[in-house]
């Protein structure tokens, strides 16, 4: 069972990158915002026949809670389609995956918990390494586009600080997923009227629209799956695959090296995320 719940994260891993990559090529030609919309409205579209076939409902008496992790989950996925706009695919990708670092942090202001020393090294090491990562961006007049990869990690930290609050509140996850997809497209649209409306799709872009969205729900499912069947801190660990598949696709499909301080950056940033899902 364990290794089946590995195998799920790996597939959950490739689904991130790609995404993650079809976003950023997508960016490239219409507003990120617009393209966080697909992301969001397509999973919606697809999960809800979903739900229905099973028979689910998708009413919550966590409303409040549902709105507070959405709209932190749209505003954290916001700035990640920026950065992915504006920088290497690795580096954005990276920046966002030092949610776990967040999320042990918003455990300790906000709950008063108490992390292991082995966790406030994991803390230390992971701030090294944002260090490590900011600086080429800094260097290369990209300063903005970093701090919004570095927000959308915290942001997204914060999310999953709320997800297990409605876990623990006995919410199914995929009612949580469902009320994340449906506000977010509800934010997604009000921001995408208020600033023009809609662009005319070619279908190259068509085509980018819906991988995002499609492999962003595929992602989630997929990631929910290895959570459920897998071992956590195994789970957790192999969720950093996304990371090494993003510099894969980022150097062979369009070129992008980064520098030696960048790749340290990546590996204490991965390193301290591991170490922090030990707790």
């Amino acid at each position: 069972m364990s290794r089946l719940g590995s195998g799920w994260m790996v597939v959950a891993a490739l689904c991130f990158a790609l995404m993650s990559l079809f976003a950023a090529q997508g960016s490239s030609t219409l507003p990120a915002f617009e393209v966080l919309f697909y992301r969001t409205f397509i999973g919606l579209l697809v999960l809800l026949p979903l739900m229905w076939r099973r028979g689910e409902s998708m009413r919550s008496p966590h409303w409040g809670a549902h709105a507070r992790r959405s709209l932190i989950g749209y505003l954290s996925m916001a700035m990640l389609f920026y950065a992915l706009s504006r920088l290497p695919l690795a580096a954005a990708v990276t920046l966002n995956y030092t949610s776990s670092l967040s999320f042990a942090l918003c455990c300790v202001l906000l709950r008063r918990e108490r992390l292991p020393p082995a966790v406030w090294f994991a803390l230390s090491l992971g701030f090294v390494g944002i260090a490590c990562m900011l600086r080429p961006t800094f260097d290369a007049g990209q300063w903005f586009a970093g701090l919004m990869g570095l927000g959308s990690g915290l942001g997204a930290g914060l999310a999953l600080f709320h997800v297990r609050e409605l876990g623990e509140l006995g919410e199914r996850p995929s009612v949580t997923v469902f009320w994340l997809f449906f506000l977010s497209s509800l934010f997604g649209l009000l921001v995408v009227l208020f600033n023009g409306g809609f662009h005319a799709l070619n279908g190259v872009q068509l085509a980018q629209m819906l991988a995002v969205g499609l492999m962003g729900l595929a992602g989630q499912l997929a990631m929910t799956r290895a959570y459920k069947e897998g071992r956590k801190f195994v789970v957790s660990s192999l969720a950093y695959l996304t990371v090494a598949f993003s510099a894969l696709m980022g150097l062979v499909l369009h070129q992008q090296l980064l520098p030696m301080l960048s790749w340290l950056g990546m590996a204490l940033i991965i390193g301290s995320g591991i170490l922090a899902a030990r707790r």
